[in-house]
Protein backbone atom coordinates (compact mmCIF):
# COMPACT_ATOMS: atom_id res chain seq x y z
CA UNK A 1 0.00 0.00 0.00
CA UNK A 2 1.65 3.24 -0.85
CA UNK A 3 1.27 5.93 1.87
CA UNK A 4 0.99 9.57 1.44
CA UNK A 5 1.85 12.36 4.19
CA UNK A 6 0.82 15.75 4.52
CA UNK A 7 2.68 18.43 6.04
CA UNK A 8 2.52 21.94 6.31
CA UNK A 9 -0.38 23.01 7.52
CA UNK A 10 -1.34 25.97 10.18
CA UNK A 11 -2.41 29.24 11.02
CA UNK A 12 -2.14 32.12 8.69
CA UNK A 13 -3.92 35.27 8.44
CA UNK A 14 -5.48 36.68 5.44
CA UNK A 15 -3.35 37.44 2.51
CA UNK A 16 -0.50 34.97 4.38
CA UNK A 17 1.05 32.12 2.18
CA UNK A 18 1.91 28.47 3.29
CA UNK A 19 3.54 25.38 1.44
CA UNK A 20 2.24 22.54 1.75
CA UNK A 21 4.15 18.73 0.95
CA UNK A 22 2.95 15.65 0.05
CA UNK A 23 5.51 12.47 0.63
CA UNK A 24 5.31 9.15 -0.98
CA UNK A 25 5.95 6.36 0.49
CA UNK A 26 7.36 4.43 -2.59
CA UNK A 27 9.34 5.11 -5.98
CA UNK A 28 6.25 4.34 -8.17
CA UNK A 29 5.32 8.52 -7.25
CA UNK A 30 7.18 9.09 -10.40
CA UNK A 31 3.94 7.28 -12.38
CA UNK A 32 1.47 9.12 -10.32
CA UNK A 33 -0.68 11.70 -11.61
CA UNK A 34 -0.87 13.90 -8.19
CA UNK A 35 -3.63 15.96 -6.91
CA UNK A 36 -4.70 18.24 -4.14
CA UNK A 37 -8.51 18.25 -2.59
CA UNK A 38 -10.08 20.33 0.49
CA UNK A 39 -13.05 20.08 2.48
CA UNK A 40 -14.78 22.60 4.95
CA UNK A 41 -17.00 21.49 7.60
CA UNK A 42 -20.30 20.70 6.33
CA UNK A 43 -19.40 20.85 2.51
CA UNK A 44 -17.68 18.58 0.05
CA UNK A 45 -14.23 17.56 -0.67
CA UNK A 46 -13.43 19.61 -3.93
CA UNK A 47 -10.93 20.13 -6.25
CA UNK A 48 -7.83 22.48 -5.71
CA UNK A 49 -5.39 21.19 -8.43
CA UNK A 50 -3.76 18.66 -10.14
CA UNK A 51 -0.52 17.85 -12.02
CA UNK A 52 0.69 14.50 -14.66
CA UNK A 53 3.41 12.89 -14.43
CA UNK A 54 6.09 14.65 -15.87
CA UNK A 55 5.19 17.78 -13.87
CA UNK A 56 4.29 19.82 -17.15
CA UNK A 57 0.47 19.48 -17.37
CA UNK A 58 -1.51 21.37 -13.82
CA UNK A 59 -4.75 22.59 -13.39
CA UNK A 60 -6.19 24.41 -10.89
CA UNK A 61 -10.20 25.15 -9.71
CA UNK A 62 -10.67 28.55 -10.72
CA UNK A 63 -10.95 29.55 -6.92
CA UNK A 64 -7.55 29.43 -6.15
CA UNK A 65 -5.76 29.99 -10.06
CA UNK A 66 -3.44 32.81 -9.59
CA UNK A 67 -2.66 32.02 -6.21
CA UNK A 68 -1.96 28.60 -5.64
CA UNK A 69 0.70 26.43 -7.56
CA UNK A 70 1.64 22.71 -7.15
CA UNK A 71 4.74 21.53 -8.04
CA UNK A 72 6.10 18.06 -7.48
CA UNK A 73 9.97 16.85 -7.14
CA UNK A 74 9.99 12.97 -8.52
CA UNK A 75 13.91 12.89 -7.18
CA UNK A 76 11.96 13.59 -3.37
CA UNK A 77 8.69 11.49 -4.25
CA UNK A 78 7.30 14.89 -2.76
CA UNK A 79 3.87 16.39 -4.28
CA UNK A 80 4.00 20.77 -2.97
CA UNK A 81 0.77 23.28 -2.96
CA UNK A 82 2.40 26.58 -2.68
CA UNK A 83 -0.39 29.03 -1.50
CA UNK A 84 -0.04 32.55 -1.52
CA UNK A 85 -2.95 35.52 -0.82
CA UNK A 86 -4.65 33.32 1.29
CA UNK A 87 -8.36 33.97 2.54
CA UNK A 88 -10.62 32.84 5.15
CA UNK A 89 -12.71 30.86 2.76
CA UNK A 90 -9.23 28.90 1.91
CA UNK A 91 -9.56 27.14 5.35
CA UNK A 92 -10.67 23.11 5.26
CA UNK A 93 -8.92 19.87 5.49
CA UNK A 94 -6.14 19.80 2.84
CA UNK A 95 -5.65 16.13 0.99
CA UNK A 96 -3.11 15.08 -1.35
CA UNK A 97 -4.00 12.13 -3.63
CA UNK A 98 -2.18 9.86 -6.29
CA UNK A 99 -3.68 7.64 -9.17
CA UNK A 100 -1.63 5.45 -10.21
CA UNK A 101 -2.92 4.42 -13.47
CA UNK A 102 -4.16 8.02 -14.65
CA UNK A 103 -5.46 7.99 -18.32
CA UNK A 104 -4.71 10.56 -20.85
CA UNK A 105 -6.68 14.13 -20.00
CA UNK A 106 -6.68 17.32 -21.55
CA UNK A 107 -5.36 20.57 -19.55
CA UNK A 108 -8.77 21.67 -17.95
CA UNK A 109 -10.31 18.48 -16.75
CA UNK A 110 -6.93 16.67 -15.64
CA UNK A 111 -7.46 15.34 -12.40
CA UNK A 112 -10.68 16.53 -10.77
CA UNK A 113 -12.51 13.64 -10.19
CA UNK A 114 -11.87 12.46 -6.79
CA UNK A 115 -12.79 8.44 -7.89
CA UNK A 116 -10.01 8.79 -10.18
CA UNK A 117 -7.07 8.43 -7.55
CA UNK A 118 -6.33 5.92 -5.73
CA UNK A 119 -4.37 6.59 -2.30
CA UNK A 120 -5.29 9.65 -0.32
CA UNK A 121 -3.21 10.68 2.77
CA UNK A 122 -4.61 12.04 6.24
CA UNK A 123 -5.53 15.76 5.61
CA UNK A 124 -3.49 18.59 6.87
CA UNK A 125 -5.35 21.22 8.94
CA UNK A 126 -5.18 24.83 7.11
CA UNK A 127 -6.79 27.91 9.20
CA UNK A 128 -6.97 31.65 7.38
CA UNK A 129 -7.81 34.00 10.06
CA UNK A 130 -9.39 37.75 8.85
Amino acid sequence: QVQLVESGGGLVQAGGSLRLSCAASDRTFRNYRMGWFRQAPGKEREFVAAINRSGFITNYADSVKGRFTISRDNGKITAYLQMNSLKPEDTAVYYCAADRAPLSSQPGVLGRVPSEYDYWGQGTQVTVSP
